[in-house]
């Protein structure tokens, strides 16, 4: 293997010929063997976009030699396009502030410029100009944030809600015992029960677009402390603009880059929704794996693909894999918000320095769910079934229908009625006559189930 000599302000270091980083990069390499988590690629190629804006701003701004700037801007293109993602090995576990990152990116924009065009660019002096890690960084996290959610959790979102939208549509009237408490209650139709999962979601996919707002405020421009030294004026504005021209993300100066660079509010706000998704999938996918269960000592009002053989011992067992695997994943989206609160919460003087962290976790967040609400949606939701047969059964056997004689003969009467039913083993319109409580003709007047589901159309 071969390796070249790098240096930095702190001396020499060796460098594996191949590789395009430098001193700053490899000295990171080397000091933080911690983990295998590496910082994910959507904040490198983020910040390839922060820092092709940058490079124009500068030019325009006259500070920035125009050759070498449209050199810059080309090499962080294609880190913006997802190139060169071998030369970005750095640990999630650096710098709080991601200085190493972003010098790692700064890096390799130079080697690039330096290989394709011969310019002699410092990964410092220009390709760093008019910035510093702890405005870049916190806008890449804002950037790679909005393009996750934008590109993988709102499609995978809105489609698993049509998906369930269809479904409550079709079993609309198919009519089944409600449960609370895990004990039976008064009916519903399947479809109803399927509406409110889906409005759940629809609430959730409400809540993120909501608290998406704040990430189009980035940090860019307050450069080490807030107060934007070594930067134009409105260096910050102008960079948004170009943002816009390579994102297509219409970002604005943040309205006060000691908050910008010090709070990390906006994502704690916008995780905690991905956090109240990842709540109510764990949710909906509860109640699919108890309606499913069985298929002969359970539930098993529902059926739900049998997408592979379920048991390593017990032959034919299929079991409800996609609800455990989107359970998994909620499980880790709810401790990655513990993780992006308390990292949050340690913004000391005027800089964050748990910025790492913060992106790690909230980009697996916007992974995770948008991956399992996906493979939740085609290979679990698209193929429920309502065993009408089971469901009929449970609501004729159900107890609870006698809620609906509440208003004619009182609380306790109805009761007493269901408490000999239980006891005898008999039909609560049995245990009325016996009671002499009411008669035939009066408990079929009184008990129709239509009209306790579906009241307010009736």
């Amino acid at each position: 293997m071969k390796f070249r000599i790098e240096h930095d302000s702190m001396g020499e270091i060796k460098v594996q010929d191949a590789r395009l980083w430098a001193a700053q990069t490899q000295r990171s390499l080397e000091n933080f063997r911690i983990g295998e988590e590496l910082m994910p690629q959507e904040i490198i190629r983020a910040l390839g976009a922060v820092k092709a804006a940058c490079a124009n701003v500068n030019v325009k701004e006259g500070k920035l030699d125009k050759n070498i700037g449209e050199a810059i801007y080309k090499a962080a293109m294609q880190i913006y396009n997802g190139k060169y993602s071998e030369d970005f090995p750095l640990a999630v576990w650096q710098t709080g502030s991601g200085t190493q990152t972003n010098m790692n990116v700064n890096e390799v924009i130079s080697a690039i410029v330096k290989r394709d065009s011969g310019l002699g660019v410092h990964p410092n002096d220009h390709v760093n100009m008019s910035q510093s890690s702890n405005d870049t960084f916190p806008t890449a996290i804002h950037l790679a944030a909005i393009k996750a959610n934008s590109e993988r959790l709102l499609p995978a979102l809105k489609n698993i809600i049509g998906t369930l939208g269809k479904l409550s549509d079709r079993y609309m009237y198919v009519v089944k015992i409600g449960r609370t408490h895990l004990q039976d209650a008064v009916p519903m139709s399947f479809g109803q029960e399927i509406g409110g999962w889906e409005y759940m979601l629809k609430t959730d996919l409400e809540m993120i677009e909501g608290a998406l707002k704040p990430l189009y405020e980035p940090a860019i421009g307050g450069t080490a402390v807030g107060t934007g030294i070594n930067a134009p004026a409105n260096f910050g504005e102008k960079v948004c603009t170009e943002l816009y021209d390579i994102t297509g993300i219409n970002f604005k100066q943040t309205g006060n880059h000691f908050a910008g660079l010090a709070s990390k509010s906006p994502v704690v706000t916008f995780h905690g929704t991905i956090k109240a998704l990842a709540c109510d999938m764990m949710k909906i996918a509860g109640d699919i794996r108890w309606l499913a269960s069985g298929p002969r000592a359970g539930i098993g009002e529902i059926t739900i693909p049998a997408n592979e053989p379920g048991s390593s011992i017990m032959p034919g067992k299929v079991n409800p894999t996609q609800c455990e695997a989107i359970s998994m994943a909620a499980c880790q989206v709810m401790g990655n918000d513990v993780a992006i609160a308390t990292a949050a919460s340690q913004g000391h003087f005027q800089l964050n320095t748990y910025m790492p962290l913060i992106a790690y976790n909230l980009l697996q967040s916007i992974r995770l769910m948008a991956d399992s609400i996906k493979s939740f949606d085609n290979n679990c939701c698209k193929g429920i079934k309502p065993k009408e047969d089971v469901m009929k059964s449970n609501l004729e056997n159900s107890l609870m229908l006698v809620t609906a004689l509440n208003t004619h003969i009182g609380y306790e009467n109805s009761a007493k009625i269901a408490k000999l039913a239980y006891e005898k083993d008999i039909t609560l319109k049995e245990a009325a006559i016996e009671l002499e409580i009411l008669t035939e003709e009066e408990f079929d007047t009184f008990v129709k189930i239509e009209e306790m589901i579906w009241k307010d159309s009736l």
